[in-house]
């Protein structure tokens, strides 16, 4: 399951539309929900929170909708960052760089 820290990349009508870290993941009321506070990684930053089941965090298609505007098939993919530092010699002066691969 996805948790929090983790970076998604959420997908509408199955085209990539936001990069989002996860902040926080409570219990809902109801049995397998979630109440999943997402940071969104735009300008400006937004935080918004939304209601989930266990699943949909997990990468299953859900929709949401208002009533009378249409239902949208939405669904959330982990993203995996891996930090690798790269030593190299510039001048007889060791360089460290850091480079992100997204994977």
């Amino acid at each position: 399951m996805t948790k929090e820290n983790d970076i998604v990349l959420i997908h509408l009508e199955d085209e990539p539309i936001a990069f989002a870290r996860i902040e926080q993941i409570l219990p809902d009321a109801k049995k397998d929900w979630y109440h999943v506070k997402l940071l969104m990684l735009q300008v400006p930053l937004q935080v918004t929170t939304w209601i989930l089941r266990d699943v949909y965090i997990s990468g299953q298609a859900f929709t949401m909708g208002e009533k009378g505007c249409g239902w949208k098939k939405l669904f959330v993919q982990k993203i995996r960052i891996l930090l690798i530092k790269n030593k190299r010699c510039l001048k007889n002066k060791a360089v460290e760089r850091s480079y992100l691969l997204q994977i």
